[in-house]
């Protein structure tokens, strides 16, 4: 029942992909905890953000596109998408549109929405310090308030006039530092004295194909050296199958598994990992697994990017840090002999393997670990809090 201390709120939310549909759900969650009346939930997410109550516009996967030679094709149905989306804000007049990541889509959402009455905020602040710095002028001229998940972005906000607040990384709700290693070894009849290093060429079609041949080739020079070596690769469901078929002929023994929590025994029992670049570095990070991080994408994309991009590195824990603890080997320097050599330094050189782990507990304690409250409490009382002040809407 609605009452005048905690009137009912109507919250629209937009995630565009699987990260962004846990964020989302557990965005919802804890505004559920924090607000103390009813909340009502509008917007386009996944699964997990339906299993908080979200009835989606359309399936998010429509919205599930990387790159940008990959998009074009997408543009009109894209386009059409941008506006029924905000006809259907404007019918539904929620007290605000949260947006979570996907710019390409969100953001201009958001733009369209400037104006209309309705505060606009957006979770995980775009990355200005790495590239197109002229962005943060931009989006100050129509979001109302940011949710930043690193310590070093607010700021690049704030000197443009947009309310920003650091809020922490969601990795750190992930649970990847759960995972069980004798478990795992057990299960899949791995000695606990045999290496294991853990496989993980990406999640899209895209990145497998251009990463897993090199994998493969690398595989063939550190098993010279590591002939008992045993190997895991994670992955999600729809590239499982294609997965197994690739690596059926490969010489050595590889586990592949599905799921998070196996993914996560998996990180906690394997020696090392050699990891596409993304997330999934920070997932690593949390489990103290040492790594070795590879990316390849379409030459065209490439260029462009390598013409923007303003950090030295890829990383983000080479990044907060500002040195390279994890290597990076990146487009022309991802080639199996790079890749061979520095996977074989982390199994074979102790001090290696303790610089990365000192460093990942730096950088993900600069994240927020360790804190009080998680990144998603955090996020759901700068949402209440920004709502409060914006001029008109109770809650």
């Amino acid at each position: 029942m609605k009452t005048s201390e905690h009137p009912i709120l109507s919250l629209y939310i937009i995630a565009g992909e699987p990260s962004g549909d846990v964020l989302g759900a557990r965005l919802m969650q804890a505004l559920k905890q924090e607000h103390q009346g009813q909340i009502n939930f509008f917007g386009i997410g996944g699964p997990r953000m339906s299993e908080q109550g979200l009835k989606s516009l359309f399936p998010m996967s429509e919205l599930s596109i990387m790159g940008l030679t990959e998009i074009i094709p997408h543009i009109p149905k894209l386009l059409g998408r941008i506006t029924e989306t905000v006809e259907d804000i404007q019918a539904k007049n929620p007290s605000a549109l949260i947006t979570i990541d996907s710019p390409a889509f969100s953001l201009r959402v958001s733009k369209k929405l400037k104006g209309k009455g309705i505060p606009l905020i957006h979770y995980v602040a775009p990355s200005v310090w790495a590239w197109k710095p002229g962005r943060a002028k931009k989006v100050a001229r129509y979001l109302d308030h940011l949710l930043a998940l690193l310590p070093f972005e607010p700021p690049y906000f704030e000197v443009e006039g947009l309310s920003t607040s650091f809020v922490g990384h969601s990795i750190l709700e992930s649970g990847a530092d759960q995972g069980s290693k004798n478990s795992f070894r057990a299960k899949h009849s791995i000695p606990l004295n045999a290496p294991l290093l853990c496989l993980l060429p990406g999640s899209r079609s895209g990145e497998i194909k251009r990463l897993l041949p090199v994998f493969e080739e690398a595989l063939a020079l550190i098993h010279k050296e590591l002939p008992d070596l045993h190997l895991v690769l994670p992955t999600i469901e729809r590239q499982a199958n294609k997965l197994r078929e690739a690596t059926e002929n490969w010489t050595e023994t590889i586990h592949i598994i599905e799921g998070i929590e196996e993914k996560y025994d998996a990180f906690a029992a394997s020696d090392v990992a050699l990891a596409a670049s993304g997330t999934v570095a920070l997932e690593l990070a949390m489990a103290s697994t040492p790594m070795v991080i590879t990316y390849k994408v379409n030459p065209i994309t490439h260029f462009i990017v390598r013409k923007m991009v303003k950090t030295k590195f890829g990383n983000l824990t080479n990044i907060l840090l500002q040195r390279e603890v994890i290597p990076e080997l990146i487009q022309g320097d991802c080639t199996a002999s790079n890749v061979a050599s520095r996977v074989k330094a982390l199994f074979q050189d102790k001090i290696s393997r303790q610089r990365q782990i000192d460093g990942f507990k730096e950088s993900l304690s600069m994240l927020g670990l360790n804190e009080n409250e998680v990144p998603s409490v955090r996020a759901a009382k700068s949402v209440l809090t920004a709502l409060k002040n914006y001029k008109g809407v109770k809650i």
